[in-house]
């Protein structure tokens, strides 16, 4: 994965920028009900940042409102220092925040490499004019991308599969796809939504393998799972979810054997 910290922001000179993106006393109210309150978290490039909680916690609408899916109630979210609070998804995906879902998202009948290919559309140049009339500079850059997408499938080890249907693929390989998109962007910051679910231990841990990889590359890695002992290994540094509040906070282990953190989590 050595290939990855030529692609993280670095200056000319070598020297990488830190991405840090911050929530400040975040909120979301629909109707009555509170999906998140006074929410302040931090995720900075070069770290994997964990979220737990139980069912309902609210760590979904928490990624929907970092991504602009679902607009804040009150509250701020920074990338650096750019105001996201009341951004758009495109914007906050041109800004550099890509996601993956809980449920996977794939042109399952389209090929492994036509899927990744449609990650590189937010850094594609060519008007849509040029595309429809298959200018020479549309195909230039459609052939640009194709390699792109070749090299990103190489270094997720998925080149044998590139033209194999998408939802050919065994989940794991899928949830790999899904990455890809989602890395194609070049994101300063990439939310995963409980990328693990319903994966064994050995493909949990290939995949555990590569956030770190992502994370050392230079990326703000964010990670949302229900997955202990995986969250654990990975985290450096772990938020716990509850009722839509932060309860606790700190280095995995520690946050963990937290009396709160069991309490929520085992409901006494």
């Amino acid at each position: 994965m050595h290939k990855y910290r030529a692609r993280a922001g670095q200056h000319a000179s070598g020297a990488q920028d830190v991405t840090t993106l911050t929530l400040e006393k975040v909120s979301k109210r629909f109707g009555g009900v509170i999906a998140a309150e006074d929410v302040n978290l931090r995720a900075t490039s070069g770290r994997v940042t964990g979220i737990i909680g139980p069912n309902g916690a609210g760590k979904t609408t928490l990624v929907n409102l970092i991504t602009g899916m679902t607009t804040l109630s009150s509250g701020g979210i920074r990338l650096d220092g750019l105001d996201l609070s009341r951004s758009s998804a495109d914007a906050v995906g041109r800004a550099g925040v890509a996601r993956t879902f809980q449920n996977i998202r794939l042109q399952t009948d389209a090929s492994v490499l036509d899927n990744v290919m449609i990650g590189f559309q937010r850094l594609e140049t060519s008007s849509v004019i040029a595309d429809l009339l298959g200018l020479p500079s549309s195909r230039r850059e459609t052939a640009r991308t194709r390699n792109n997408a070749r090299s990103l499938l190489e270094e997720f080890g998925m080149s044998r599969y590139a033209q194999h249907p998408a939802g050919s693929l065994a989940y794991g390989h899928q949830r790999r796809v899904e990455m890809m998109r989602a890395f194609a962007a070049k994101p300063r910051v990439l939310l995963l939504d409980e990328p693990v679910a319903g994966m064994n231990d050995v493909e949990a841990e290939e995949l555990g393998a590569l956030f770190r990889d992502l994370a050392d590359s230079g990326v703000a890695v964010v990670v949302i799972e229900h997955n202990m002992r995986f969250i654990t290994s990975i985290s450096d540094y772990l938020y716990v979810l509850d009722r839509g509040r932060i309860i606790a906070e700190g280095e995995p282990r520690e946050v963990l054997t937290s009396s709160c953190v069991i309490e929520a989590y085992l409901g006494n």
